[in-house]
């Protein structure tokens, strides 16, 4: 046995125990924030319904989200967490990489590697350890988990951190070769078979891990095109009510059950997980609350761009006299706030000049818990789909800054399909660029997003009126009787088994 069967032998278990079900839902998600989140928050859901979930991860994503798994422990839910180290020699990935937000792109492949290298692994501890499971829920990215399903004689779905409005959108330009001869990457084609006219380019929309060129990823995105076809079904973080028409298109698109459980994030009711849900955070949730309570209803701004994207030294200076000449009270994250002078010496100056109105917070903040609190009034987001449905949950219109893949869609989705947002105009890719390209939102761009979003104008409240019958449909939702909380219900139902399927399954 080579070290990592050893390791699987050997897998540290945080909680075991025994389950109301006989549904066993094995998680495996992708190592990245925005899609480990999610996932996890999903398999914590199902357990309330009384399904064991066992989520599985390297130890750099088991310590960040421990906390959770152990406070869902704690008030009786049958979920585990174990651990599964990387091989880094037979990878080449590197030492500890593992524990940062965004993998450096020259690993990626190696990345993607070390984790396929985790089935082996993955499945003799699942078979050494009872209950057998009876369904694997994998990350999209994971196709090497069809062969882990397949070997336990289990189902497979896949999960996805995304709506179904992107997922269609993507599956018809590719089904349908929107794109064939298109030679310019910034040329916007129609989205074919919507109803809506929606239009995009192949450099916003280029397929998963398509439009790389180097021969292994497209090699890649076919395993994965296979991968998903070969699902058993799908789950996604999005709820019914939001995008009916879009969650039937994509089901019959691909002819395959879609179950929507969102919004995930509805899980966490109180501050304590909300303030540790994914990471620790950069500010105390106490000290971020009490900020918040002393400023008035609906006037602050979040800004945030997510877990991976990083903006260059111009652009936040930009970004940070934009917000500063809105004029309105502001909480914005920057995640790179100390690997340039320049830009250290601009956010102390601007913490001296707004001092009590903005509040600046390094790498990691309680997003969900600020975006619930009454004194905000608008989100300045990348457009990742969690922030994107953390902003339908709470109830806030949003200005869109889309940095890369599915985030140009998902701005679609917000501006154009749900119209809760105003756009800062960008039509590009920012992060993971083919070709290294300077694009910079300037200020006076920002500062008008911002008061678009924040003053009280007719077009504004119609906005947020729309939000907040989107947070009021979201409740609805997860609540008894509604489609997110009936599609858990019907999961753990669907793949539970009896004492003889059991055995057989083993």
């Amino acid at each position: 046995m080579g070290s990592q069967g050893q390791a699987a032998t050997a897998g540290r278990e945080a909680g075991s125990g025994g389950t109301k079900s006989s549904a066993h839902f094995v998680f495996v998600p992708l190592m990245l924030k925005g899609h480990l989140i999610p996932a996890v928050d999903t398999a914590l859901l199902l357990a309330t319904h009384g399904a064991l979930c066992t989520i599985v991860g390297t130890p750099a994503t088991a310590v960040r989200i421990r906390p959770t798994i152990e406070s869902a422990q704690r008030s009786g839910l049958t979920v585990r967490l174990v651990e599964f180290p990387i091989d880094h020699a037979a990878s080449g990935f590197p030492e500890g990489a593992d524990s940062d937000d965004m993998v450096p792109a020259m690993y990626m492949w190696n990345y993607f590697t070390a984790m396929s290298l985790l089935r082996a692994p993955i499945e003799s501890y699942l078979r050494e350890h009872a209950p057998f499971p009876t369904c694997v829920v994998s990350d999209f990215c994971h196709p090497w988990t069809t062969e882990l399903a397949a070997n336990l004689g289990v189902p497979r779905l896949s999960f996805f951190s995304m709506c179904a409005f992107t997922l269609l959108c993507q599956h018809n330009v590719e089904r349908f070769n929107a794109y064939d001869g298109v030679a310019d990457v910034n040329e916007p084609v129609v989205v074919p078979g919507l109803k809506k006219k929606v239009e995009v380019t192949r450099a916003q929309a280029p397929g998963f891990f398509r439009g790389i060129p180097v021969p292994c990823w497209e090699e890649f995105g076919n395993y994965v095109e296979r991968a998903r076809a070969e699902a058993d079904g799908v789950i996604m973080n999005t709820f019914t009510e939001m995008e009916p028409e879009y969650v039937a298109g994509y089901a019959a698109a691909r002819n395959m059950k879609v179950w929507t459980v969102g919004p995930v994030s509805l899980y966490h009711q109180n501050v304590a997980t909300l303030a540790t849900r994914g990471n620790a955070t950069a500010i105390d949730a106490d000290e971020c609350l009490r900020w918040l309570d002393g400023k008035e209803p609906s006037s602050v701004i979040y800004v945030s761009f997510g877990s991976i994207s990083q903006a260059d030294p111009k652009q936040v200076i930009e970004l940070g006299l934009g917000l500063e000449a809105s004029g309105y009270p502001f909480i914005w994250v920057v995640r790179n706030a100390e690997e340039d002078e320049t830009v250290r010496d601009f956010l102390r100056e601007l913490e001296a000049r707004v001092a009590g109105r903005g509040l600046l917070v390094k790498e990691w903040a309680p997003q969900v818990l600020i975006l619930s609190h009454a004194a905000v009034g608008g989100f300045v987001t990348h457009c990742g789909w969690n922030s994107t449905m953390e902003a339908v949950t709470a109830g806030l219109p949003v200005v869109t800054w889309p940095h890369f893949t599915d985030q140009f869609l998902n701005e679609k989705m917000a501006v154009e399909v749900l119209d809760i947002g105003v756009s800062v105009g960008v039509k590009e890719p920012l992060t993971y660029q083919a070709v290294k390209k300077e694009i910079v939102v300037r200020r006076d761009v920002v500062e008008k997003a911002v008061r678009s979003v924040m003053d009280g104008g007719e077009e504004g409240e119609e906005r947020r009126r729309r939000a907040r019958a989107l947070a009021d449909k979201a409740r609805v939702a997860v609540q008894e009787g509604g489609s997110s909380h009936d599609n858990l219900l019907d999961l753990v139902k669907r793949f539970g088994m009896g004492d003889d399927a059991h055995g057989a399954a083993q």
